[in-house]
C-alpha cells in the first residue's frame, strides 16, 4: 500500500471508547480529520451540523443501532451520499447483505485488518468527491441552462417594455390633447348650430362628415415638398378671404384632398360669415377624429403583444397543448419585434394546410426565439430572415433561414454540444441550441439540424404529426 497522505473528514460511530480511539488513531496518522460519536443520536446529530465525507458506523449499539442510523441517512438528501463503511462484531452473511442493500458502502467485519480498512477509506473517498465534482458539475449545467432561459427572456423583456411604451406613451398624449380638441369641437358645434343651413348645405356637410370619419388616420399619401406646397396655397387662400387662422386649418384640409379649386367650390356654396364657422368646425372635427384613432390603435398595438405574450408563454394552460405551429411563430415574432424592425426583412412562407400537432407549446416558443435571436445576432441586426413551413409524410417540417455570414464547415457538427457557441467571450454560454437540441429530440421526439454555407444557413426542425 501506498504510504501517501489521505483528505477528508471522517466520522467515527461506535459506543466502544477503545474501538473509537483505535479507529481515531489509524485514520490520524494517514492525515485525515476525524470526529466521533458514541451513539447513534449523537451521529445524527454531528451529521447535521457538519460535512463529512466519510462515515465508518458500528452496527451494535444502545438505544439506536446502526441500521437506524443508516436508514436514516439514506432517507435524507443532504446525507445520502456520504459513503458507509460498517465496521461490526457481527460476522454474518445477512447483516453484510441488509447493510448493502440500504446504501452502505462496504461492509467490514471486526477485528478488522488496518491496511484493508485503508484501501476501503481511500476508494470511498475516492467515490465521495467524484460525486461532489459530479454534483457540482451538474449544478453548474443547471445553472447555465437557467442563465441561457433567462437571457432571451431578459431581451424579450427589454423589447416589449418598449414596445408597449410606445403606444402607451401615444395614448397618454392622445388622451391630453383629445380633452382640449373635444372642448374646442364643442365650442364649434355651438356656433355652427346658429347657422341657418338649407338643405342642400346640410346634405353636403353631412357627407363630409362621413368623410372626416373615413379618412382619420389616414392622411392623404404625399411627398412632405408637394404637401408643403399645398398647404402654403390653401392657407393663402383662408388668408385672402379672411379666414384668420388659416395656418392652423390649412394641414387638416389637405389631410381631407382640398386644394385651391376645392375650396373655391366651397366657398360658392357657402355664405362668408358660414364658412368661417364651417371651417372651424372642419377643423375641431378632424382633430377629434384623428385622436380617437390614434388612440383606439394604441390601445389594439397594447392588447396584441399581450395577446401574443399570453399565447406565447401558454399562460394557465397545461404543458401539453393543441399547438397551432404558425400562431407560436407568429408570436415569437411579435415578442422579437424590437430585434427586428431595425432592418430584418421577415418573410413568412407557411403551408396553412398544415394540422395542429400535440406539443409542449411554451418550449417550442423557446426554440423558435432561440434560433431567430441568433439569426439576428448573425445577420447583425440587418439582413431576411425567412420562415417556411410545410409536411414531409409524417412529419412537420419548419424551416429558419437567414442570409448571415454562415457557419464554419468545421465547427457544424458540434453546433448542438452544451457549452459550444460561435459568439465571442461574454456574449453566449453555448447552452441555447443544446437547449432547443434537448426540447425537440427529447421531449418532442423530433429532429432537428442545421444546414449552412457561405451567405446562408438554415435551422431545419421536424416534428412528428
Amino acid at each position: 500500500m501506498t504510504n501517501e497522505q489521505m483528505s477528508g473528514h471522517v466520522l467515527v460511530v461506535d459506543d466502544n471508547r477503545l474501538n473509537r480511539m483505535k479507529l481515531a488513531r489509524g485514520m490520524e496518522v494517514h492525515g485525515l480529520e476525524v470526529t466521533l460519536a458514541e451513539n447513534g443520536q449523537e451521529a445524527l446529530d454531528k451529521l447535521s451540523e457538519t460535512p463529512f465525507d466519510v462515515v465508518l458506523l458500528d452496527i451494535i449499539m444502545p438505544e439506536m443501532d446502526g441500521y437506524e442510523v443508516l436508514g436514516h441517512m439514506k432517507a435524507d438528501a443532504n446525507l445520502r451520499n456520504i459513503p458507509v463503511i460498517v465496521i461490526s462484531a457481527l460476522d454474518e452473511i445477512e447483516s453484510a447483505v441488509r447493510c448493502i442493500e440500504m446504501g452502505a458502502e462496504d461492509y467490514i467485519p471486526k477485528p478488522f485488518n488496518p491496511v484493508f480498512l485503508r484501501a476501503r477509506l481511500e476508494a470511498s473517498l475516492r467515490k465521495k468527491r467524484l460525486r461532489d465534482l459530479e454534483q457540482a458539475y451538474l449544478q453548474q449545467e443547471v445553472t447555465l441552462r437557467q442563465n441561457e432561459k433567462l437571457a432571451p427572456l431578459g431581451r424579450l423583456s427589454a423589447g416589449l417594455a418598449h414596445e408597449l411604451n410606445n403606444p402607451a406613451a401615444a395614448a397618454v398624449r392622445g388622451a391630453d390633447q383629445l380633452e382640449k380638441a373635444v372642448a374646442k369641437l364643442q365650442q364649434a358645434i355651438f356656433h355652427f348650430n346658429q347657422l341657418d343651413l338649407n338643405q342642400e348645405q346640410q346634405e353636403i356637410l353631412n357627407q363630409l362628415d362621413s368623410t372626416i370619419r373615413q379618412k382619420a388616420g389616414q392622411p392623404t399619401s404625399l411627398d412632405a415638398l408637394t404637401r408643403s406646397d399645398l398647404e402654403y396655397e390653401v392657407e393663402t387662400w383662408l388668408d385672402n378671404h379672411g379666414i384668420d387662422e388659416g395656418w392652423q386649418y390649412a394641414p387638416n384640409l389637405v389631410n381631407l384632398g382640398y386644394d385651391n379649386v376645392q375650396l373655391r367650390n366651397f366657398a360658392e356654396t357657402f355664405q362668408a360669415d358660414q364658412l368661417k364657422v364651417i371651417l372651424h368646425w372642419i377643423d375641431a372635427t378632424h382633430t377629434t377624429y384623428n385622436l380617437l384613432k390614434e388612440l383606439g390603435q394604441g390601445a389594439s398595438r397594447i392588447s396584441e403583444i399581450v395577446k401574443a405574450l399570453k399565447t406565447y408563454t401558454y399562460m394557465d394552460q397545461a404543458p401539453v397543448q393543441n399547438v397551432d405551429i404558425h400562431e407560436g411563430l407568429d408570436n415569437t415574432l411579435v415578442m422579437l419585434q424590437s430585434r427586428l424592425k431595425n432592418g430584418v426583412v421577415v418573410t413568412r412562407d407557411y403551408d396553412t394546410s398544415l394540422p395542429h400537432i400535440e406539443a409542449y407549446g411554451s418550449e417550442l416558443n423557446q426554440v423558435w426565439t432561440n434560433i431567430i435571436d441568433n439569426a439576428v445576432d448573425a445577420m447583425d441586426g440587418k439582413g431576411e430572415l425567412t420562415i417556411k413551413t410545410y409536411q414531409d409524410g409524417h412529419w412537420l417540417v419548419v424551416e429558419i433561414s437567414d442570409n448571415g455570414p454562415g457557419i464554419p464547415q468545421e465547427v457544424q457538427a458540434q453546433i448542438f454540444d452544451p457549452f459550444f457557441t460561435t459568439k465571442p467571450p461574454g456574449s453566449g454560454t453555448g447552452m441555447g441550441l443544446n437547449i432547443s437540441h434537448n426540447i425537440i429530440t427529447q421531449k418532442h421526439e423530433g429532429k432537428i439540424a442545421v444546414y449552412s454555407e457561405n451567405g446562408r444557413t438554415c435551422f431545419q426542425i421536424k416534428l412528428p404529426i
